[in-house]
């Protein structure tokens, strides 16, 4: 059974006395596959516009507790308030933000050459950080498939949120490993995403050159009170074995990957997206992936459960740095339809195919797109075979 229940939430706060924090033991959330839910998460007539209104699995009760207490204490760059938010006009469904203090206040991003650059102690890592950022630390009790791979993973605030309950999974910084995705980080993640109660939580990562700005192995999770257009769009199968199929109908197509939940299934999804992600790493080809409660693969509509985990990655052009001029950056967010936006001024003039024209700046030219799939879809033949 998860921890914490109503009695010990609290061992997830910190002490008044900041000066206590050093010596303080990160606390351990420890959850089972019972504390996994798979199904029966739907949107509710009526998306509220914070995690807390609606119903909340121990998980949700620990972060967002945590990380209100964290907002109080003044740990983070700004303080989040309730952004304004609009649904732009037009077939998409995108789901703009004004977020003004994270284009201003975020700590700006190294400076990264190549997607497999090596990790550098000598730049900010989550070695780095202050002991109140830590929230907790994700635990995985021995009843899970994939115990022998298992490793600890901390949940740490980000410190210039996008949203409410933002924060980043880091497996082990002391390991010291740069920003390429490993099957534990990967299931940490997505058993992240069900042990949230919450089905606008949702877990994602950048690598080099997909817009990470730090180059320390983190995925993003945090929680957004809006459908997104990623959850139910349609897909068609690249392979025989029905593992890998392409999301067409976005501004930028992604490949998509499901699972109805823990079990062989999930560990045989993992194994998958890493072998991709691996390849796209080993070409230096820049990516971003996201893990959303969804659909399952095929023809959909907008009523469609949510069933299952889609994991949606996206092969794209390097870019390395961040480009001031733009309304928005894009990376793991912006490709599933979540834009948080700089300024009031792109806010209110923003529209749909300005937003698509941004997007689909960033995709791979069609030869190489169609020599990444090629290549996927082998990779994908193989593990049948």
């Amino acid at each position: 059974m998860a921890l914490p229940h109503d009695s010990n939430e609290t061992s997830y706060l910190l002490p008044p006395n900041n000066e206590d924090w050093g010596g303080q033991t990160i606390p351990d959330f420890v959850y089972g596959q019972k504390d996994l839910t798979a199904e029966g998460i739907q949107w509710p007539r009526n998306a509220p516009g914070i995690p807390d209104a609606l119903p909340q699995s121990p998980f949700d009760a620990a972060l967002c507790s945590a990380w209100k207490q964290r907002v109080e204490l003044g740990l983070f760059r700004y303080r989040l308030r309730e952004l304004q938010t609009q649904i732009l006009p037009g077939a998409v469904g995108f789901v703009a933000q004004l977020n003004v203090e994270r284009g201003v206040q975020r700590r700006p991003p190294q400076t990264i050459k190549s997607v497999r650059q090596a990790f550098d102690p000598v730049q900010f890592n989550f070695n780095k950080i202050r002991p109140g950022e830590v929230l907790f630390r994700l635990h995985r009790e021995p009843d899970l498939p994939g115990t022998l791979l298992q490793e600890d993973i901390l949940v740490v605030i980000n410190v210039s949120p996008l949203e409410w309950g933002h924060v980043l999974l880091v497996p082990e910084p002391a390991r010291q490993l740069p920003q390429r995705l490993l099957p534990g980080a990967l299931r940490a993640g997505i058993e992240a995403v069900l042990l949230s109660l919450h089905p606008g939580f949702r877990v994602g990562f950048n690598s080099l050159g997909g817009l990470a700005s730090v180059n320390h192995l983190h995925l993003h999770g945090y929680y957004l009170a809006h459908r997104l257009p990623v959850e139910q769009a349609p897909s068609e199968p690249l392979d025989p074995g029905g593992h890998l199929h392409l999301l067409q109908d976005l501004p930028a197509p992604g490949f998509l990957f499901y699972t109805r939940g823990p079990g062989p299934d999930l560990e045989s999804l993992i194994s998958r997206v890493c072998r991709a992600t691996d390849y796209l790493t080993d070409h230096e080809i820049a990516h971003n992936l996201f893990v959303t409660r969804g659909a399952p693969p095929g023809k959909t509509s907008p009523s469609s459960a949510l069933t299952g985990v889609r994991v949606i990655l996206w092969a794209r052009k390097s870019s390395f740095g961040i480009k001031d001029g733009e309304a928005f950056n894009v990376a793991l967010c912006e490709l599933a339809g979540h834009l948080p936006v700089k300024t009031s001024q792109d806010f209110s003039s923003l529209t749909e195919a300005a937003a698509v024209a941004l997007i689909q700046d960033c995709r791979l030219p069609p030869s190489q797109a169609e020599e990444v799939q090629a290549a996927l879809v082998a990779l994908m033949s193989q593990e049948e075979q």
